[in-house]
């Protein structure tokens, strides 16, 4: 799993879930062009056929996409309609201070003045931005910083047993700033 050095630790962290089926997807990158990767797609298929119905390109915005498979190969419930990243708002419970694997999601303006979302996880923060591990950013699985004005909503996965390692975490404001997430 090729983490960028200030993420390093995050090998050693042993869980939440979610965050282990999303560092096992590090760098998977969406193909330029007209061509799809082949693994993106297969998550499609993978989630079945009212997401492989309409997710037929990795063009196609996949935030949502990325987490619906993180979240099902966690056993966790996949949101109604997940390709949508607002819709993650509704998943597990709110989560008043966001942690380690919580589920961000985060309000965006699409070049044509439209409002949209984006959805990843919290892997830590800095003064005035969360670190995120979420998939198309910069068209890729990856780590990036993400303004904390833009948040829209905090989730937590519902646990049974909530991981010991579920915290806050401080972090230098190092890292790139998220600036194309469709």
């Amino acid at each position: 799993m090729p983490l960028k050095k200030e993420y390093e630790w995050l090998a050693d962290e042993g869980g939440p879930k979610m965050l282990n089926e999303a560092l096992n997807l590090i760098d998977v990158i969406e193909s330029p062009g007209t061509a799809d990767n082949p693994v993106i797609l297969s998550w499609a298929a993978e989630l079945g056929a009212s997401v492989a119905s309409v997710y037929k390109a990795d063009e196609i915005p996949w935030c949502g996409l990325f987490m619906a498979i993180i979240a099902k190969r966690a056993g966790k419930i996949v949101v109604k309609d997940p390709l949508w990243a607002l819709n993650w708002g509704t998943f597990g419970t709110h989560a008043e201070t966001p942690m380690l694997g919580d589920v961000l999601v985060f309000v965006r303006t699409t070049s044509d003045g439209k409002k949209a979302g984006h959805v990843a996880l919290y892997v830590g923060e800095d003064a005035t931005c969360y670190h995120i591990l979420g998939g198309n950013q910069s068209d890729r699985v990856c780590i990036v910083r993400k303004d904390k004005s833009n948040l829209y909503i905090a989730r937590r996965p519902d646990y049974n047993n909530q991981p010991a390692n579920v915290r806050q975490i401080l972090l230098p404001e190092s890292g790139e700033l998220s600036s194309k997430e469709s």
